[in-house]
């Protein structure tokens, strides 16, 4: 999949600078050409000497050498690909304003070619508001976001800000060849069009290190975030916590935590969408109290009292334009059919997607999935077990149907 493509990696300052190696073994395995640029911070967590061999190109770091400059322009334009991995919370603060103080900026503002990043930094700068803003100004720009995963960070804690691993970079590099390019031959029957998709989990914390959430990876709802911009429509995808995400050029990926910041999203995005999916896993319910202290284990047992969550779904139903679409999703183990039905109607939706549980290969956490669709016209459609990129077309193509009826 990565045979001949040229990769210009760029790695900042950060612990997680180390895996940088690795990535560069897998880029060259997989046939890719790598060129590598560090900032000077980065070669404080691994030596440029490590990351030419593997790449078997002269990394760089300086605009000069002492004896002659590095083409930064020719860099950018060189790549099929700016790769930045990892992406410290202080580059990603540089490119978002446009600071060229380094020669990575130099090369990134150059770049006429895709650019993604991997943001690498401990939790509580990965949730600051002010990293929260450059992220979306960046992906504004039509950046793309591997997104950061869960576990033991640098400062010991355990939370979200880990870089991604560099297999992972390595399917979503796959994901983003393999997505179709603009100007290309394929139908565009959205072009114009904007869809709003929602994918994902939420997590709702019940203390500093607890949460309240569920199994969904988001796999289902970025398919079909993929599938909407490949028929040509712009999509902004409100993306809860899950180590995915889309490979599409046209998709804005606004990332959230819980159901109130997915419910703001979505109100604050849903009076431009054309087309609306909600695909994401909501919780239905989150702590009453948020505790700011980590609970001790000192009793026998611990009651923990839930109120309800926004109703997203509802929300958008009762204030749903003339022109607009909207469908939802519905996850049954029970009475499946009416369920679904019953939820169509009374949330004035146009389409419902019907999974269950009780299908193998269904649901959360496959790379499968086997659905029903209802429509508004009273139309039944069952599909087979397919890939979820499959599953997402064929919603698509239903979707394109619905507005043409």
């Amino acid at each position: 999949m990565l045979q001949g493509k040229k990769i210009l990696l760029g790695v900042s300052g950060s612990i997680a600078a180390y895996k940088a190696a690795h990535l560069i073994r897998l880029l060259v395995k997989e046939g890719a050409q790598v060129k590598v640029v560090m900032t000077a911070a980065a070669c404080d967590f691994i030596t440029p000497l490590t990351l030419s061999t593997l790449s078997k190109n002269e990394v760089l770091v300086s605009i000069n050498n002492n004896q002659s400059w590095n083409n930064h322009v020719m860099l950018g334009r060189w790549a099929d690909v700016m790769l930045i991995a990892p992406a410290s919370a202080n580059t990603l603060a540089k490119m978002a304003q446009g600071l060229c103080d380094n020669l990575l900026q130099a090369v990134y503002l150059s770049a006429t070619c895709p650019v993604c990043f991997a943001p690498a930094m401990d939790e509580d700068m990965w949730h600051h508001p002010a990293t929260r803003n450059n992220i979306e100004k960046l992906l504004s720009y039509g950046h793309r976001q591997i997104p950061v995963e869960s576990g033991e960070l640098a400062s010991g804690l355990v939370g979200e800000g880990r870089m991604a691993e560099p297999e992972h970079i390595i399917d979503f590099l796959h994901r983003h060849f393999a997505a179709p390019r603009s100007g290309g031959q394929t139908s565009q029957p959205l072009k114009g069009k904007l869809a709003l998709v929602t994918a994902g989990p939420t997590v709702e914390p019940i203390d500093p290190v607890r949460f309240i959430s569920n199994y969904s990876s988001g796999k289902m709802g970025i398919a079909i975030a993929d599938a909407l911009a490949a028929a040509g429509a712009t999509v902004k995808l409100v993306l809860g916590p899950t180590r995915f995400g889309p490979t599409a050029p046209n998709v804005e990926t606004i990332p959230v935590k819980t159901a109130a910041d997915m419910f703001n999203s979505c109100i604050a995005n849903y009076p431009m969408a054309d087309i609306v999916v909600m695909a994401a896993a909501v919780a239905d319910y989150r702590p009453k109290v948020i505790v700011d202290r980590k609970i001790k284990k000192e009793d026998e047992g611990m009651t923990l009292e839930l109120e309800k969550t926004h109703d997203i779904l509802r929300t958008l139903g009762n204030n749903k334009g003339t022109d607009q679409l909207l469908v939802g999703f519905s996850l049954e183990t029970n009475n499946e059919k009416e369920y679904a039905l019953k939820k169509l109607h009374e949330k004035n939706l146009d389409m419902i997607v019907l999974n269950t549980l009780n299908d193998e290969g269904a649901g959360f956490n496959h790379d499968t999935n086997k659905v029903t669709l209802f429509d508004r016209n009273g139309k039944e459609t069952a599909f087979p077990l397919k890939s979820k990129q499959e599953v997402a077309k064929d919603i698509v193509s239903a979707i394109i149907e619905l507005q043409n009826a």
